[in-house]
């Protein structure tokens, strides 16, 4: 059994896989739009104008699958009570996707060294996805 996130965008699916293909190295398994479904939905149940939105999309990011969604909603994204865990392989990895996940979003904790992380930092991305780029620190092992 896996348990994988599944995010909704409410309209900036498409422009969140990019983002992510560009910042992060994801790879796009699949994007299934709404139009191209192979029943249509329910009368009335897409909201205007999301016929050529993102109905179900796929990527994997360090081979970790995040799945991914316009949704049924043109409604801000609110992304809470989660982040998504990125182990880096150093630090300078790290910190190149910190900055670019920071990059029109907002740092919730600062990136630096931390009793448990080499290297750790939270961020809140420009889509409202809660980040935290981590390198263990190997010589912590939990209390």
């Amino acid at each position: 059994m896996s348990i994988e996130p599944y995010l909704f965008f409410n309209g900036r699916a498409e422009e969140a896989i990019e983002f992510y293909q560009e910042v992060l190295g994801a790879e796009r398994e699949m994007l299934l739009r709404f139009n191209q479904a192979p029943e249509p939905g329910p009368e009335g149940m897409l909201p205007p104008g999301f016929e050529n939105k993102v109905m179900h999309a796929s990527i994997l990011i360090q081979g970790a699958r995040v799945m991914m969604s316009d949704g049924l909603s043109a409604d801000a994204p609110a992304f809470k009570g989660f982040s998504l865990a990125l182990e880096a392989k150093d630090g300078e990895q790290a910190r190149r996707w910190f900055d670019a996940l920071a990059d029109g979003g907002e740092v919730t904790m600062p990136f630096g060294k931390t009793f448990f992380a080499e290297h750790f930092g939270g961020v809140t991305d420009k889509f409202g996805v809660g980040w935290m780029v981590i390198v263990p620190n190997p010589d912590y092992a939990g209390p």
